[in-house]
């Protein structure tokens, strides 16, 4: 899927747009970017449309509510269009609900992170019949025809994640590790690129003998109850596990969680990503070797800008494409880079204003903090 991503750097270079400067504001979510229109710009008296965005969920990953739906619903009141967010919570007949509500409602233009494809492409097949774009917010919904795709180069996620795990057990001189990989949802995209990211660095290792491959599952609904059940299941059958592909950072503490129970946690490297608060605590006690940073407010800002020009009617160009692997089309498409993130920078994300000092560094975190650097 890499493949079809042409020459894609970051944030703001990824989009070329000129926008009208419209008002007009409701309730919801917000955030902002940048791409190039194509086509009669409206006048600049033209009341712009409504813009609807569906989140998945607030357990899979704390994002959602806390940065993603802040940053979207900051840049949609700045720009003064109307807007509504909401969450589906993991409910796939909700999130089908919450799309025609909207479009019955006025939403203009639609932004959704899909459950799964067949879901989202039920949505996105109602919003074209009514003649509303659909911009994937990001995951890719495999045969769905978006108009757009806003995420980050998702490959490039996972193969920050396996270098980091490689890197962490050399750190620890261990021979022959045995490697077990707690993947996302099979139902995800997202989590299907990781995995081809990260087993793009360990199969290699496998093959050679270098690595032993262990367990390797997938967890429904990125549910980290079920992750750490099965992580358990993976070191009652497995206890010379030495080394944990997580998926992301609430999947990395169920195993860590695990570990504790077992004292090996510390001694047995956890991979993640996110680089939410916990998942940088669990950097700073030395218990999850490494995270993957995504900078949620570019790719907020990035997917707000499109938004907000189609809202008023424009027809922005981007410089990229994703090839959707089910139909062979080719998604405009905006991809950003994330950053392996270990105890060396976690500083980076504080900086960047991802998450404050304060959130991260309370109580035992407080000297760990100043040891990395954090101000």
């Amino acid at each position: 899927m890499r493949k079809g991503i042409l020459g894609l750097t970051a944030a703001a270079a990824a989009l070329t747009l000129g926008l009208t400067a419209c008002g007009g504001s409701d309730s919801g979510d917000t955030s902002s970017a940048a791409p190039s229109s194509g086509g009669a710009s409206p006048s600049s008296e033209a009341k712009p449309g409504k813009i609807g965005v569906i989140l998945p969920d607030s357990k899979s990953s704390p994002r959602w509510e806390t940065a993603d739906h802040k940053f979207l619903e900051e840049a949609f009141k700045a720009a003064g269009v109307a807007y509504d967010i909401q969450n589906a919570q993991n409910d796939k007949t909700a999130f089908q609900t919450i799309a025609d509500q909207m479009i019955t409602n006025g939403a203009t233009v639609l932004m959704i992170v899909n459950l799964d494809s067949g879901t989202g492409k039920a949505v996105i097949d109602k919003a074209k019949a009514q003649g509303v774009p659909v911009i994937d917010y990001d995951r890719l919904t495999l045969g769905g025809g978006a108009s757009y795709y806003v995420s980050f180069d998702n490959v490039k996620v996972g193969t920050l994640q396996g270098e980091g795990l490689v890197k962490c057990l050399a750190d620890k001189k261990v021979e022959k590790p045995i490697i077990a990989e707690l993947n996302g949802s099979p139902t995800d995209n997202n989590a299907t690129l990781f995995k081809q990211g990260y087993d793009g660095v360990l199969q290699p290792k496998f093959d050679s003998g270098e690595f032993v491959k262990g367990p390797d599952e997938s967890v429904p609904e990125w549910d980290p109850v079920k992750g750490g059940t099965m992580f358990e299941q993976m070191l009652t059958s497995q206890p010379k596990i030495a080394g944990v592909l997580a998926a992301n950072d609430n999947l990395g503490n169920a195993a860590i969680t695990v570990l504790k129970k077992q004292k090996l946690n510390g001694k047995v490297p956890v991979t993640g990503q996110d680089a939410g608060v916990q998942g940088l605590q669990n950097i700073l006690a030395g218990d999850q070797c490494m995270t993957v940073y995504k900078a949620v407010k570019k790719e907020a800002d990035a997917a707000s800008q499109l938004a907000i020009a189609l809202a008023k009617g424009e027809k922005p160009t981007v410089s990229g494409v994703t090839k959707d692997t089910q139909t062979n089309q080719d998604v405009p498409s905006v991809l950003l880079d994330p950053q392996a993130i270990t105890f060396d920078n976690v500083k980076d994300v504080v900086t960047d204003g991802f998450v404050t000092k304060e959130e991260l560094c309370t109580g035992e975190f407080a000297a760990k903090c100043t040891e990395a650097g954090i101000q």
